[in-house]
């Protein structure tokens, strides 16, 4: 079956995702999903896959770049794909230095992250689709895991579907058996003549969007007028913001090439009584957490914390009411306070729950989305430049991102997944980034940090779980009225 979507222009948001990276910092993200049982065996984990791959066509395309940069790159099919390349089976080690006593339950699990973490530090290799996946074999015999590695750029593609999104079924059994997919056909790889001019036509149709929104602006000048003055306001917000530095951090330098990586374990329906209990939002909660697990964080450096706001930048939906149901990813980012001179945990969250209330009815959102929305007419240099200075900057302290999950099991070859734990990406001047998602009633934190910069990574982890204990034990608390 030959691909539908060979030739494919990257959008201007994943374009930036490739500008973006650097020797060491590199743009990919995934997650550590844990299972119940034995792991299957690899041949039949491949043919899993290989049964599934033609659902999402972009895992057996590379990218192709137009000579003299004359367009954004371009989606091709690898003719040399090989699947075994991608997936990767691997087992850890019975005993390495500093574990705990191998089969202990702790020690496999550091020696987990440790393994992740080492597999996280390789920058993915361009000339090949841009994933991996990795089955890994747990040394105390009782369960497996997967993990995945994919380029942000891949991810946010166009139909906004994934790997994950297709390996995954709703019960032991998995769907009914059905007629295999046709084998699958590549495109010849395209000339570079062929590449310079699907460069230039793709920039000749941004010109066209350009001038359809020019004929429509015309032709409702009060809506055009309005939404341009609601969308420079917010580029004045954003103006404002990105003057105001993010203040200094010891997290706050140039991460090197290597990784470290931390995990941290909530019950959703702990995040759901604080909710409820302070009538805030579970994300509100999440920021209220970190900004406790920062301020820990500090102070165990002899940091002092009073009269200190850092900053997050805070991943959120742009997408509009008529646009619900839409295939791929409409995402913007603001600037989320973390105030970590407050030492009372419920002022932090209702600081925290006002500060995001203003930001939801701020413009910040629309001029985030209208100067990406611009970056798709520029041309390749300046683009790849402009992605750059999107994290070159001191705008904010770190990333957090809250993704809500399924809140049912998931099945892989009749094994059920029991946690799953997101790997965000460091950019720019930050050596740390948190990521969070719920899955069937859990909550997983999974910390990504530099490894030279947070040897003491572990102290955010520790510094999380008691900031939440801290929350759920005053929402538990009665108080004057109840």
């Amino acid at each position: 079956m030959a691909s539908q979507q060979h030739l494919d222009r990257l959008s201007a948001v994943d374009a930036g995702f490739l500008a973006q990276e650097k020797p060491n910092t590199h743009m990919h993200i995934g997650g550590l999903a844990l299972f119940e049982g034995e792991a299957p065996e690899f041949e039949a984990f491949l043919a899993h896959i290989s049964s599934r791959l033609h659902l999402v066509p972009r895992y057996r395309q590379k990218l192709a770049v137009p000579p003299l940069e004359t367009g954004r790159p371009l989606w091709v099919d690898d003719p040399t794909f090989n699947l075994a390349y991608h997936v990767r089976h691997t087992a850890l080690p019975r005993g390495e230095a500093g574990d705990e006593p191998p089969g202990e339950a702790v020690g496999d699990e550091s020696a987990l992250l440790a393994m992740a973490a080492r597999v996280f530090s390789q920058r993915l290799d361009r000339s090949k689709p841009l994933w991996e996946l990795w089955l890994v074999e747990r040394r105390s015999g009782d369960g497996w895991a997967l993990l995945s590695k994919t380029h942000h750029a891949l991810v946010d593609g166009v139909s906004g579907v994934d790997l994950a999104s297709v390996l995954f079924d709703l019960s032991p059994e998995g769907p009914e058996s059905a007629d295999g997919a046709e084998p699958w056909i590549p495109q010849p790889e395209p000339s570079g003549a062929e590449l310079a001019a699907r460069g230039i036509t793709g920039a000749v149709r941004a010109v066209g969007g350009v001038a359809a929104g020019a004929l429509g602006a015309v032709s409702k000048p009060g809506v055009a007028l309005d939404r341009a003055r609601e969308v420079a306001a917010g580029i004045g917000e954003v103006a404002w913001t990105a003057l105001n530095a993010a203040p200094d951090t010891p997290f706050n330098v140039p991460p090197g090439p290597h990784r470290r990586i931390q995990i941290v374990r909530a019950d959703l329906d702990e995040l759901k009584l604080v909710k409820d209990a302070f009538g805030t939002t579970v994300n509100d909660v999440v920021l209220a957490v970190v900004t406790g697990a920062l301020a820990y964080f500090l102070q165990s450096r002899g940091r002092r914390t009073d009269g200190i706001e850092l900053k997050a930048a805070v991943p959120i939906s742009v997408r509009s009411d008529d646009q619900r149901g839409a295939l791929g990813n409409q995402l913007t980012q603001v600037m989320a306070p973390l105030p970590v001179f407050l030492d009372d945990p419920l002022a932090r969250l209702q600081y925290v729950k006002e500060a995001m209330d203003g930001l939801k009815e701020s413009r910040q959102a629309l001029a985030a989305s209208a100067i990406a929305s611009l970056q798709d007419f520029a041309p390749p240099t300046i683009h790849a430049q402009a992605s750059r200075l999107n994290f070159a900057g001191r705008f904010f302290n770190l990333l957090v991102t809250n993704v809500p999950g399924p809140q049912f099991p998931l099945y892989v070859l009749g094994r059920r997944m029991s946690e799953i734990f997101p790997i965000p990406f460091l950019a720019g001047e930050r050596a740390l980034a948190i990521a969070i998602i719920s899955y069937d009633g859990k909550v997983g934190f999974g910390l990504l940090g530099d490894y030279d910069a947070l040897p003491d990574l572990d102290v955010v982890s520790e510094g999380i779980e008691a900031s939440l204990a801290q929350l759920v034990l005053l929402a538990e608390t009665p108080r004057p009225g109840d």
